[in-house]
């Protein structure tokens, strides 16, 4: 096992450390949010989190306007930053390949943003640990989100690996998408696991997600039969049109069955995070649907109902 000296000089690339979160595991928590995914959900509230690598940007209502300011069009060392009619042309096409994002820097108002920053493991701890209170008192602790937290691997098990060392209580919250090499090596190190499950349907989750479910399935069934003591709760956000019908639900309560270590929460669909994507230059796939009231509250009595959950 790597000495603490070494753990704590791992990098990794986060995009957000977010304090007092009582959604994301037992207790008030700490949530480092991870880039990148193997996974592009249509809905994805995180959608800065699907790239590896830091991203540009823009929020139009933030800007001071070119002819006032004008300090990005100058620092793009790809000319991709032009004033046209008083307001800003962005290319995003160039950014992709921009090791530092200079733009970003010298905007004033903080239009520009960048999503992902590298960060140590150290660098990380010292902000998690601030609240170490709060999470002894609570039950609380540390959560690893994205994203997918697994995605990188050395980067995820050297946080925890630390946190447990602190003894901070530690969390994950995974897609499943992953090799179970990298989910075997970081069961031991975490308290609590949070496990999604989109849809048992392999075409549905590709329509939905980009890729098939084979892996997650696989991956969920080892982890509840190879670590019956780890607990885990397998949650599913409710998407109108995709996951939001009695037979996916009775389904997914099948899948479930005859495991003591889970537990299941359905997550009603929201809309947090859509102005994300007009500031990425990307299109949010949904468009405007909404979800019925009570919908998630359906999905979740089938779901225990099928399982055979009291």
């Amino acid at each position: 096992m790597p000495s603490t000296f070494e753990d704590r000089k791992v990098t990794g690339q986060v995009f957000n450390i977010q304090k007092y979160s009582v959604h994301d595991g037992p207790g008030i928590r700490t949530i480092v949010f991870t880039k990148g995914c193997p996974l592009k959900c249509r809905w994805c509230s995180n959608p800065e989190s699907q790239l590896l690598k830091p991203q540009m940007a823009f929020n139009p209502a933030r800007c001071i306007s070119p002819e006032k300011c004008g300090y990005c069009v100058t620092a793009c060392p790809h000319k991709a930053i032009s004033a046209e009619g008083g307001a800003l042309n962005i290319d995003c096409t160039p950014c992709a390949d921009c090791a530092n994002l200079d733009c970003t820097k010298v905007c004033p108002a903080k239009s520009l943003i960048t999503y992902g920053e590298t960060k140590s493991v150290d660098e990380v701890m010292k902000v998690v640990a601030q609240d170490a209170i709060f999470y002894s008192r609570s039950g609380g602790g540390m959560t690893i989100s994205g994203g997918e937290p697994l995605f990188q691997i050395n980067f995820a098990l050297a946080l925890l690996r630390e946190a447990q060392r602190k003894r901070i209580k530690t969390a994950i919250e995974c897609c499943g998408c992953i090799p179970w090499e990298s989910l075997e090596q970081a069961a031991p190190l975490l308290n609590n696991i949070l496990f999604d499950i989109k849809h048992t349907d392999s075409e549905k989750h590709k329509w939905g997600t980009g890729v098939g479910n084979e892996l997650i399935i696989s991956n969920l069934k080892k982890l509840l039969e190879q670590f019956p003591d780890k607990p885990v709760l397998v949650r599913t956000p409710v998407i109108p049109g995709f996951n939001d019908d009695d037979e996916t639900a009775r389904s997914i309560g099948r899948l479930l069955k005859g495991y003591a270590n889970v537990s299941y929460e359905a997550l009603p669909y929201h809309r947090l995070g859509t102005q994300k994507y007009a500031y990425l230059g990307r299109e949010y796939l949904l468009g405007d649907v909404t979800l019925p009231a009570g919908t998630a509250e359906r999905i979740q009595s089938i779901v225990d109902e099928e399982r055979g959950a009291k």
